[in-house]
C-alpha cells in the first residue's frame, strides 16, 4: 500500500495545465483553478507519417553540456530529452507520472523503499544492455561519495547524508529489479526521478569512459550524431529503439542567438520550430504565416541579492534597494501581457500563496533615504544577454530597466553581461552584488521551487543564502504528506524568503513557441522542453 507521503503532490499538474502539442489546441486545466484560461491555436493539419525528413529546432544558446549529471540549463535539456530516458517520465500534457524505463513500481508501507520493475530487451545507443545494474550505476555516480562539486542537480535531486534526506542506497537484485531506499520520506521523490536534469539514465560504458558531456549515450528514440559548438547538434533516429520509433529520420537543434534572427529563419523555412521568442515578435511570427503555441509557464523570473556580498549581507540593505523598483510597472512595460507580476516564487496556480505573501512595496522616496543612510551608492550587477524561457527579453534589458529605477534614487549600478555559458561561470565565481536569474519548474512539486533557496550549491542558490530556519522548513515539507499541512510549510517558506528579501520576484512568463504550418505532433511540455519524437512534417 502506498503511503500518503509517497503519493503525488496535489499541486503537481496531474489534473491540468495541459501542454500545447502541435496536434491540438491549447487546453486549460481539467478542473484546476490555477491554470491559465488563455488559449491559442496550434497546428490543425493532420499528422504526417514517419519518414525520411528532418525536424530542425532553433534555440538561443549552445548547450552547456550533454551529460545530465553536469548541467542545469534548458538549452542542454532541449537536446538531452531527445536522447535520454528516465526510470519514470511525465505524461505529454502534465507532470503526472507514467512508466518509463521502469514499467511499474511499489512503495513500502513506511514510504522509504521503492522497488522498480524495469523493461527488458532495452539497449543503449552504444549497444550496452540496459538493466538494473546499469540504472544503479547511473544513479550512484551522483550519490555520495561519488558525487563531485560540479554536479549541480545531484544533491538537489537525490539528497545528502548531512541533511538526512535523499537516497541511502540502490540495489540491483536481478536484471529487471531496482530497489532504492531513502533516508527519509520524500513526497517529491517520484517526481524527481522523472526530471530531465540528473535523473536520465545514461550508458555505464560511456559514463566510465567520461565522454558523455560531448557524446551523449542514452536509450531514447534518437541517438547523437555530432555537436558543432555555437552552430548545431545533430541526432538521428535510433533503429533499435524499444518503443515506437521517432517520426522524423533526423533532428537538428540549431543555435541562433538573436531573437530576430530565429524569427527570420522560421519565416524563411530554414528551421521548423523556435523557442525563446521575444513577446514583441509574436506579431511578426504570425505575420509571416507561422504559428504560435503558448502556455502559462511553470517558472519564476527574479533578481537575486548576493547575501554574501559586503553590500547585501543585511536584509535592511536588500529591502532598501527593492523599494526603489516598481515591479508591477516594469512587468507591464516589458512583457506586453505575456508575463504576469510575481507576488510569490511559485506561480499562483501551483498553490494559492499569492494573496498571502507580502512583498516589499515600491516607495522611491523611502528607498532614496534608506540607501543614503546605509551608504549604498554603487552596485555591481551581472546578467545574461540571451533570452530565457522565463524571460524572453533577455537579462540585459531587464538589468537596464532596473538600472534606470536605481539611477532615480541616486544609486549607480554597473552591468556586466555575458552569453549564457559564460554567465554560469560568472555566477559560480560569486563576484557580484546582484544577478538576474530564473527557474523553470522540473516536476510541478513545490519543493522543486522552494528548495532552490536551501541549496548548498551556489550555481542554483545564486543568492548564496544560508538560513537554517528555512532549511528546516524545507526538510519538513519533504517529509510531510501532501495536503494542507504541507501547503502551510511552503507558505512559510514563501513568507520567510519575502521577509528576508533574498530575491526580488519579478514575473511568471508564458512559454512561447513558434512553428511552421504543417509541423505537427511535437509535445510542448509544461517543464519548458519540447519533445520531438512524435513530430511530423507535412
Amino acid at each position: 500500500m502506498e503511503t500518503p507521503q509517497a503519493q503525488m503532490s496535489r499541486r503537481m499538474f496531474i489534473e491540468g495545465m495541459a501542454a500545447v502539442t502541435a496536434s491540438s489546441a491549447f487546453l486549460t486545466a481539467c478542473g484546476s483553478k490555477r491554470a491559465s484560461e488563455a488559449g491559442s491555436s496550434a497546428a490543425g493539419s493532420a499528422a504526417g507519417a514517419a519518414g525520411d525528413y528532418t525536424i530542425t529546432f532553433a534555440q538561443g544558446a549552445d548547450p552547456r553540456g550533454l551529460d545530465p549529471a553536469y548541467v542545469d540549463d534548458g538549452e542542454s535539456a532541449q537536446v538531452m530529452v531527445q536522447i535520454y530516458e528516465n526510470l519514470l517520465q511525465y505524461a505529454d500534457d502534465s507532470c503526472e507520472i507514467v512508466p518509463g524505463l521502469a514499467e511499474s513500481y511499489e512503495v513500502s508501507d513506511d514510504g522509504l523503499t521503492y522497488t522498480l520493475h524495469l523493461r527488458s530487451g532495452v539497449k543503449y545507443h552504444d549497444g550496452t544492455d540496459f538493466n538494473a545494474a546499469a540504472a544503479k550505476a547511473s544513479l550512484e555516480r551522483q550519490l555520495e561519495p561519488n558525487r563531485t562539486d560540479d554536479m549541480p542537480y545531484a544533491a538537489f535531486t537525490f539528497g545528502s547524508e548531512a541533511d538526512g534526506n535523499g537516497i541511502a542506497s540502490v540495489e540491483a537484485p536481478d536484471d529487471t529489479t531496482l530497489v532504492i531506499t531513502l533516508r527519509a520520506v520524500s513526497s517529491a521523490f517520484l517526481a524527481n526521478l522523472a526530471m530531465c536534469m540528473a535523473s536520465p539514465i545514461v550508458s555505464p560504458t560511456a559514463a566510465e569512459a567520461g565522454t558523455l558531456m560531448e557524446n551523449p549515450v542514452g536509450t531514447g528514440a534518437y541517438k547523437f550524431v555530432s555537436w558543432t559548438k555555437n552552430s548545431d547538434v545533430k541526432m538521428t533516429r535510433y533503429d533499435d529503439y524499444w518503443g515506437e520509433p521517432g517520426k522524423a529520420k533526423d533532428l537538428v537543434v540549431r543555435i541562433i542567438t538573436e531573437n530576430s534572427a530565429r524569427v527570420t529563419a522560421l519565416g524563411n523555412s530554414e528551421v521548423d520550430i523556435i523557442n525563446g521568442i521575444d513577446e514583441s515578435m509574436v506579431d511578426q511570427v504570425t505575420g509571416n504565416g507561422d504559428q504560435i503555441a503558448k502556455m502559462d509557464g511553470m517558472n519564476i523570473n527574479y533578481m537575486a541579492f548576493n547575501t554574501q556580498s559586503d553590500l547585501f549581507k543585511t536584509k535592511e540593505a536588500r529591502i532598501a534597494v527593492a523599494k526603489a523598483i516598481n515591479v508591477q510597472e516594469m512587468v507591464d512595460s516589458l512583457y506586453n501581457g505575456y508575463a504576469t507580476y510575481a507576488n510569490s516564487i511559485m506561480p499562483v496556480w501551483m498553490a494559492p500563496y499569492d494573496k498571502d505573501v507580502q512583498q516589499t512595496q515600491y516607495d522611491a522616496d523611502a528607498a532614496k533615504q534608506e540607501c543614503s543612510d546605509l551608504g549604498i551608492t554603487d552596485i555591481h550587477c551581472i546578467t545574461y544577454s540571451n533570452p530565457r524561457p522565463y524571460n524572453g527579453k533577455g537579462g540585459t534589458t531587464l538589468a537596464e530597466t532596473i538600472q534606470g529605477y536605481l539611477t532615480k534614487i541616486g544609486v549607480n549600478m554597473t552591468i556586466d553581461q555575458y552569453d549564457w555559458t559564460s554567465y554560469k561561470d560568472a555566477v559560480a565565481a560569486g563576484n557580484y552584488d546582484i544577478c538576474f536569474y530564473g527557474w523553470n519548474g522540473d516536476n510541478g512539486d513545490p519543493d522543486n521551487f522552494m528548495n532552490l533557496l536551501a541549496a548548498d550549491d551556489y550555481t542554483m542558490n545564486v543568492a548564496r543564502w544560508d538560513n537554517q530556519e528555512y532549511k528546516d522548513l524545507i526538510a519538513k515539507g519533504l517529509a510531510t504528506p501532501n495536503g494542507e499541512d504541507r501547503d502551510n510549510l511552503y507558505l512559510q517558506c514563501e513568507q520567510l524568503a519575502a521577509q528576508e528579501q533574498v530575491w526580488l520576484p519579478i514575473s511568471h512568463s508564458q512559454n512561447l513557441l513558434g512553428y511552421k504550418t504543417g509541423i505537427d505532433g511535437f509535445v510542448f511540455h509544461p517543464t519548458a522542453v519540447t519533445f520531438l519524437k512524435k513530430c511530423t512534417k507535412a
